[in-house]
Parts: C-alpha cells; sequence; structure tokens
C-alpha cells in the first residue's frame, strides 16, 4: 500500500539525496586510464596485426638467418677425419666413442688435434650416431665450419703441375655423388671442381665422408651461373667437354685430352642441360655394354678422368 512505511525495503538507505557525479569521481570506482591507443597492428583482434603476424612466418628472422648461415658441418669417418685434420681444416671439436679400437688413423688423429689444441670429448656411441646422423662414423667425428667455396675463376688462375684439368657439375643433387667426384679428380690430377649455386648438391658433412678427406686438397667452387662460368673458362684457354650418352665422339678418340680442359657431367636422370650442352665445345660419351643404359654420374667422371689422365702421359 501506498506510504505503508513498514513494507519491507520501503525505508532509504544512506545519506541526504544530492547531486551525484559521475562514474569517473566514484573514488573507488572511478576509470583507470589505459594510455595511448595502439598501433593497428600492435591490436590482437586487427587485421593488420593478422597480416604483420602472417608476414613474420614467411619470412625468417635475422637472427634464424644467421643461425643458417654459420651452422657447422660435421664429418665422420677415420679416413675423412684424418685428411680433414693433415690438411689443417679449423676443426672446432673432435669426437670420439667411447672404448674405440684405435688404429694408427684413430692415433694420428689424437696426436694432431692434441699438438694444434682442438677439443676431444669421449662420446657415447649413441650421441655420435645422432651428431653424425647415423652416418658410418667408426667411432670418429669432428665438427668444421661450413665450407668455404672458391670463386670458378680462381681455378683457372691456379698455378699448379700439369695441364689444366676441372670438372663442373650440372643437376647433380646427391652429395654423395659430389664426394665421389671429388675424389676421383683429385686421384686422376684434377685441378678443382665447380658446383652451380642452386639446384645443386653441396659440400656438406656427407660429401666431406664420400670424398674420404679428398675435399680438403681439391678446391670446390660455387658458380652463381654455371653456363657464364663455362664461358668465362673458354675465354681463358679452356675447352669445355660434356659428358652424354648421344656424344660426338667416344671417349677413347678424344684428342682434346691433352688440352686444358673443363668436362662437364650432368645428371643421371636428365644428363647435360640444353644451355649448358650448347656451350660445350664436344660431347663425349662412355662406350658401354647396350645391357646398360647409363652409368652412375661418379663413375662416368671416375672413367673419364682416368682416361684423360692416360692420354696426357
Amino acid at each position: 500500500m501506498a506510504g505503508n512505511s513498514a513494507r519491507r525495503g520501503a525505508v532509504r538507505k544512506g545519506g541526504k539525496k544530492g547531486p551525484q557525479v559521475g562514474s569517473g569521481g566514484q573514488r573507488r570506482k572511478q576509470l583507470e586510464g589505459k594510455g595511448p591507443t595502439p598501433k593497428a597492428a600492435d591490436r590482437p583482434n586487427h587485421k593488420a596485426h593478422r597480416s604483420a603476424k602472417s608476414a613474420a612466418k614467411r619470412t625468417p628472422s635475422r637472427s634464424a638467418k644467421k643461425r643458417g648461415a654459420t651452422s657447422s658441418e660435421v664429418v665422420a669417418g677415420r679416413n675423412a677425419v684424418v685428411e680433414a685434420l693433415r690438411a689443417e681444416v679449423p676443426v672446432t671439436t673432435m669426437y670420439v666413442a667411447g672404448r674405440i679400437d684405435a688404429d694408427d688413423r684413430v692415433r694420428e688423429a689424437l696426436t694432431i688435434a692434441t699438438q694444434r689444441g682442438i677439443p676431444v670429448l669421449e662420446t657415447p656411441r649413441g650421441e655420435l650416431d645422432r651428431l653424425t646422423d647415423d652416418a658410418v662414423h667408426q667411432g670418429l667425428a669432428v665438427q668444421v665450419p661450413p665450407y668455404e667455396y672458391a670463386h670458378p675463376r680462381d681455378l683457372s688462375h691456379q698455378e699448379l703441375p700439369g695441364v689444366p684439368l676441372v670438372v663442373a657439375l650440372d643437376g647433380i643433387t646427391d652429395p654423395r655423388n659430389l664426394g665421389a667426384i671429388v675424389r676421383s679428380t683429385a686421384a686422376f690430377g684434377g685441378h678443382g671442381v665447380v658446383v652451380p649455386a642452386r639446384r645443386s648438391a653441396g659440400m656438406t658433412a656427407s660429401a666431406w665422408k664420400t670424398s674420404a678427406g679428398a675435399a680438403a686438397r681439391i678446391p670446390v667452387a660455387q658458380a652463381a651461373n654455371l653456363t657464364r662460368a663455362l664461358e668465362d673458362f673458354r675465354k681463358e684457354g679452356f675447352f669445355v667437354i660434356g659428358l652424354d650418352m648421344d656424344g660426338d665422339v667416344d671417349l677413347p678418340d678424344l684428342d682434346l685430352a691433352s688440352e686444358p680442359l673443363v668436362v662437364v657431367v650432368g645428371s643421371e636422370g636428365k644428363g647435360l642441360s640444353r644451355l649448358v650442352r650448347e656451350t660445350c665445345d664436344q660431347i663425349v660419351s662412355v662406350p658401354m655394354s647396350s645391357a646398360v643404359e647409363s652409368l652412375n654420374a661418379g663413375i662416368a667422371t671416375g672413367v673419364t678422368l682416368y682416361e684423360i689422365a692416360r692420354r696426357r702421359r
């Protein structure tokens, strides 16, 4: 009933009624300032923020690029390790498996490492398997900085004994093939190997291992453009010959063997690329039985280099 003060809730509690200030002036209830408005790219729900986040995922950070550029390689295997140490490759750490069966190579590696002050770490075989990515390390491995490639021009200006002989790779993507070719080049008096900067195998630990340490003696150059590098070699007086099944001449009839040579090796599947083939002075075939369609790139290179070395004697 109106005016009935006995009704529950009818009595006004609190002080006298008067003018009230806004909510910002209610002392405890007053709003606190949040500072200036953030930029659009810093607001999680803004389109600009989502775009910036997507761009960051697509582009690696500068620190990530730097880490990738300076990542080291692990060379595994007794021959490869000893050859690298003999050539004074700047090894940073040597890993030796516990309870290793020490032969002459292991003892020589330990002696050189001690003389040069290289840290030697005794490592469990399981950890050594992990460090070498399950390579056949024979209980011995070393960590080396990234390979420093030469420039193709350096190979044409070398003052080395014998007639210049360079091997160039066109489309070889298996580092084991690269290592085998480097090894054959060293064995048959070659002066260097050229690889393209793109779509080609590089001097990784796998290539080092397959080369059995020959990569410490034979420079490997990296060419931004292989066709242009071959043209530069021709200007320096080299003859460029390419290996292909459909050649102009068979290997035993190679009359250019005694001249300064660049031997270009293509991939087993695709062979020489069109531009590289057009740059060659001669295309050479390795004779073989009709039962065999093609040779592995490393084997074909070894056979060719042997024949060139034989004819140069």
